[in-house]
């Protein structure tokens, strides 16, 4: 059995993994949600890395699975924690010393050309079920106070010797898949699994996710089917 430490991100919370784990659980595996502490406004990326690690313990196998902003967590739990693979699930990836505030514009994120939050977010998810999600993040998260983690410089001085998988996914309108390809071979120098399912994948396609996540922790480093 794997245990999967599941990383919300930004303004997120554990909620947002509730559909996934019944679906990684009833094939045989184990989940670990987690909410960032990103109302205290000492937190730094170190902070919730450590969070995570906390709420881990001592289950292994572990396969770390970042979400959008977790990226820059996701790798700091693999210093911290011996890991089977890391899978970035249509994630920010850090550079040495660029702060999550910086990644925008170094990555070379075109403009989305919306404020739309729904559009951007939750296009392949219902309405009721995103205004659901929304809320109970807002719940959970309180008052966001990410100051001091949005500009801490991301502080390992490379990518962690772990097995990477990147999870683009194919109808995202916040980090399109043209974007996502070029950013995966620019910062990790690999190709990604395609997958279909916006942002919020974990939401709308849960069962695929969970399909794809199974197969990666069984053989972390070969090619995954996904359709």
């Amino acid at each position: 059995m794997t245990t999967f430490a599941l990383i919300h991100g930004g303004g997120g919370s554990a909620y947002d993994w509730h559909l996934l784990e019944p679906e990684l659980r009833a094939r045989g595996h184990g989940t670990v949600a987690v909410t960032l502490p990103m109302s205290d406004p000492e937190a730094d990326l170190w902070t919730y890395a450590d969070t995570v690690v906390e709420a881990v313990g001592e289950r292994r196998p572990l396969v770390v699975v970042a979400h959008s902003w977790g990226g820059f967590v996701g790798p700091l739990v693999c210093e911290r924690l011996e890991v089977a693979a890391l899978v970035l699930v249509t994630a920010m990836i850090p550079s040495p010393g660029e702060s999550p505030e910086d990644w925008w514009e170094r990555s070379g994120r075109p403009a989305s050309g919306t404020d739309d939050e729904y559009e951007l977010f939750w296009n392949d998810v219902p309405r009721d079920l995103a205004d659901r999600v929304t809320a109970e993040d807002a719940a959970a998260a309180g008052d966001l106070s990410m100051d001091r983690a949005t500009g801490s410089p991301w502080p390992l001085p490379a990518w962690p010797d772990v097995p990477t998988r990147y999870a683009l996914c194919r109808d995202d309108r916040l980090f399109t898949p043209d974007f996502v390809r070029r950013h995966v071979k620019e910062r990790l120098g690999i190709v990604p699994d395609e997958l279909p399912g916006g942002h919020m994948v974990m939401v709308s396609r849960p069962r695929e996710l969970a399909d794809y996540l199974a197969q990666v922790s069984g053989e972390p480093g070969r090619p995954v089917s996904v359709t």
